[in-house]
């Protein structure tokens, strides 16, 4: 995607908000020289430097998108991205993926060995529940859900039972894997944004009146990020991607481009970023109608969620 620095864009918005982003992974990381050292170290070489940052910009998207202070949802983003990578650091392990490059460097078990990347992968997951406490007791049976067996580590187990065995290949199962492995953290990152929202206020929580229609455009944008990823595996170079390209067809990885074929991948990709722009007047109007005094805050709101759908079809890495 075209870098746009327009007010309303999201990666505009990326970059205003990446300093504080990165000052709430500090802050919720114990330190790299603190005991045990070689566990922390190991824990901040997996988190800096960092990806996109997607799934923190989305809990504070999730926060701007529901009336809320993005101050007060910065520990829960720091969260998200600590859980993201606890998944990283263990997919990249060899009894998993078994891949030596992640984030443009050696994956953290290359250079930390694997007994101690394993550990920092706890360490980040269990640490992420602290962060995510921020935003009340609902955004961390959120992201429990989502993370758990019902959601991310139940969609990696049939991702890996799915290696090399086309018998049972359908697109119905590959939907259900990446909802799994990937859409529900994309979802559960904009929920937890919600709850953060709400924090301090008489309801505690965001209502469901709120999270129906934001979950809705949460799995439409969690599905087209990840076929567009599927895609970028053949198109995208290791500078690009941060990552060996090629490596789902080296595993005999279910993906829709080896279901369907690389262009009407791309094209079911887009058909859902559009799907999720839809959902936008609606996740708002919910807004509106709960919280009427931040109505002139959604304008705002509006062009990023519409823009983030874009992005997740439409970026180089």
């Amino acid at each position: 995607m075209t870098a746009d620095t327009t007010a309303g864009s999201f990666l505009a918005f990326v970059r205003e908000q990446q300093h504080a982003v990165e000052a709430a992974l500090l802050a919720l990381l114990p330190a790299p020289t603190q005991r045990p050292q070689r566990l922390h170290e190991a824990m901040h070489y997996a988190l800096f430097p960092g990806g996109k940052r997607l799934r923190p910009m989305l809990v504070l998207l999730g926060c701007r998108a529901t009336g809320g202070d993005l101050r007060a949802a910065l520990p829960a983003a720091a969260a998200l991205e600590c859980l993201h990578t606890y998944s990283l650091v263990h997919d990249d392990l060899p009894c998993m993926d078994d891949d030596d490059l992640r984030r443009g460097r050696p994956t953290c078990h290359k250079v930390h060995g694997e007994a101690m990347a394993l550990l920092a992968g706890d360490a980040l997951l269990t640490v992420a529940f602290e962060g995510a406490a921020d935003a009340g007791a609902a955004a961390v049976v959120e992201l429990a859900r989502a993370a758990g067996s019902l959601g991310m580590v139940g969609g990696q187990v049939e991702d890996l039972a799915a290696e090399g065995d086309p018998t049972h290949h359908t697109l119905a199962r590959v939907q259900w894997i990446h909802d799994h492995k990937t859409g529900a953290l994309i979802t559960a990152s904009l929920l937890v944004g919600a709850h953060a929202a709400f924090v301090g206020t008489p309801a505690g929580a965001a209502p469901a009146s709120i999270l129906v229609p934001l979950r809705r455009y949460g799995d439409l944008l969690g599905r087209a990020f990840q076929i567009a990823d599927d895609c970028l595996d053949l198109t995208g170079t290791a500078a690009e991607l941060g990552k060996n390209p090629l490596a789902d067809v080296a595993l005999g990885k279910l993906t829709w481009p080896a279901m369907i074929g690389l262009e009407p991948s791309l094209q079911a990709a887009r058909d859902l970023a559009a799907e999720a722009r839809a959902m936008v007047p609606t996740v708002l109007a919910a807004t509106a109608a709960a919280r009427p005094s931040v109505g002139s805050m959604l304008d705002a709101a509006a062009g990023l969620l519409q823009d983030v759908a874009s992005y997740a079809v439409e970026r180089r890495s």
